[in-house]
Formats: structure tokens, C-alpha cells, sequence
């Protein structure tokens, strides 16, 4: 990635200022897609110390408008996990285009990190909130050697992997349950029941990727359940072992947490009346 300051980027100056002498006009909600990746970021959230994806954007849409912008975003991603359609909304009095927005930002953000798509939303729409669930994708290099040009985007496992078995492992969470046994113990959520919609297993050619979509997510919850269909895979659990783990709420008897850099938050979805890209995986 390269260097994450703003200073000495080339600018796009079309539409930057406001208009000198003008009044401000009333605030408008933007939304937007943004696309990272995470392996140099310390995740989604802005901190006190390094480089976050938040921090990162807030810098180069405050310098497209004019004036300070916070974003919302859909999901909060930790470190090292990338996004293909990360959505957030932020409010403004600066008067761009839908191409201004895009371009003027994308010339700010460094390489590996873009804004997708711009639109004006309603004032009701929430990046978070408004979302009805949100889809995680993790991708395992199942082979005898290492990762080389994707290493960054997948984790790697030697062994070989029944995907059959760890598909049908995975049925056993779907609904609404209590996923404790999958939750970190940093999770600050208030309680640990999600809706687990789909959970999918399939492998293409030396690669397993597993598909998952919720309503909302608990903390390292996506990486602890692949880390626990991993010793399904490699035949040392039963496919049965995923629901003693839920049934049983012990976090410390189910398996251990994935690499972040083999999972990708491919994006929210929203009701359809509000106009967002549905994510493309």
C-alpha cells in the first residue's frame, strides 16, 4: 500500500471549493461504496494510533468538501480484513457531483482502497441501521504449497478439506440462536443472539470459499466459525460438532480463530425503496 498521508497526492480540483460569498447550503446525506484492502490497516474503526480505514476516508472527503466529514459505516472491520462493498453515509453542506464525490476522493485515497459508487440517500437512510443483513466471504488456498500472488486475500491450508462435510456442519447454525461459542471475548455487543441466514461451502478448483450471511455479526464471529468447520474439513470432528458447540455456548471449546486476511466483507443489504448497489461478489 502506499503511503497513507494526504500531503503531496495529486488533486482533483474539479468542484473542491465552495462557492466564495455564498450562504451554506442545507445538509444532504451522501452514501457510498468503498472497496480496501485491509492487510495494512488496523481495521475499520478510527483510533489514537495507526492507520485506519475511517481515518483514511475522513481525511479525503473533508479535503473534497471543504470542511470536516465523520462517516457511519455499515460494519466495523478488524485488522487485516478486507471489504469489496463496505457502505457509509455522511452528512454534508458541500455540493459536489455524484463524479466529483467519487473522483475527487479516489485521487486522495492511496492504492488498494476506492470509493465504488456515490448516491444522494434520503435522510432516513443509515448505513447501519437501515441495513437488513450484511455477507462475509472467506477464502482458503486448500493445496501442498503456500500462497504466492493472492497470499494477501486467502489463508492457507495444506491438508485436504471435505467441503461436503463442512457444509453440512454449517446448516446446523442457521436461524436465530445464541453464538456465544463463537463470539470473542473483546465482543461488546449486549447479547450474543444473531440470525444466521446462509452459511455455504464449496470448493473451486484449489480454493474453498465459505459464503456466510446474518443479520448482524458478533465480534471475530465469521473467523471463529471457520475456525471451527476447519477440524471438520480435515476429518478430525464429526459435521455434528458445530451444534454441540452452539448448544453449548463454551467459546473455549470450539475452534480457534482464522486468519483475518483470508476474509472479505462483501457487503450490506438494504431495502430496496433507499437505491444501494446490491454487493457483487
Amino acid at each position: 500500500m502506499a503511503t497513507p498521508g494526504l500531503a503531496g497526492r495529486r488533486r482533483f480540483r474539479t468542484g473542491f471549493r465552495a462557492r466564495p460569498g455564498c450562504e451554506p447550503d442545507r445538509t444532504m446525506r451522501i452514501a457510498l461504496g468503498i472497496e480496501y484492502d485491509g492487510t495494512d490497516y488496523l481495521g475499520w474503526q478510527r483510533l489514537g494510533h495507526g492507520l485506519t480505514v475511517q481515518q483514511t476516508l475522513e481525511e479525503a472527503l473533508s479535503r473534497v468538501a471543504a470542511a470536516p466529514v465523520e462517516v457511519v459505516c455499515a460494519g466495523r472491520t478488524d485488522a487485516g480484513v478486507h471489504a469489496l462493498q463496505q457502505v457509509v453515509h455522511f452528512d454534508t453542506e458541500a455540493r459536489r457531483s455524484e463524479y466529483g464525490w467519487m473522483m475527487g476522493t479516489n485521487a486522495l485515497l492511496p492504492h488498494g482502497t476506492a470509493v465504488r459508487w456515490v448516491r444522494p440517500v434520503a435522510d432516513a437512510f443509515h448505513a447501519r441501521y437501515s441495513a437488513t443483513s450484511r455477507r462475509y466471504r472467506y477464502r482458503i488456498l486448500n493445496r501442498a504449497a503456500r500462497p504466492g500472488l493472492f497470499a494477501r486475500f486467502q489463508t492457507w491450508e495444506r491438508r485436504p478439506l471435505d467441503t461436503a462435510a463442512m457444509h453440512q456442519a454449517g446448516q446446523a447454525l442457521l436461524g436465530e440462536h445464541d453464538f456465544s461459542a463463537f463470539r470473542s471475548a473483546a465482543c461488546q455487543a449486549p447479547h450474543a443472539r444473531r440470525t444466521l441466514l446462509a452459511l455455504s461451502v464449496r470448493r473451486e478448483d484449489e480454493e474453498v470459499i465459505i459464503d456466510v450471511e446474518a443479520n448482524a455479526f458478533l465480534h471475530h464471529m465469521v473467523r471463529n466459525l471457520v475456525g471451527s468447520l476447519l477440524p471438520v474439513g480435515r476429518g478430525e470432528r464429526p459435521p455434528g460438532w458445530l451444534r454441540e458447540l452452539l448448544e453449548g455456548r463454551d467459546r473455549a471449546l470450539a475452534g480457534p480463530t482464522a486468519p483475518a486476511r483470508g476474509l472479505c466483507f462483501l457487503g450490506p443489504r438494504y431495502p430496496a425503496h433507499f437505491g444501494i448497489p446490491e454487493p457483487v461478489a
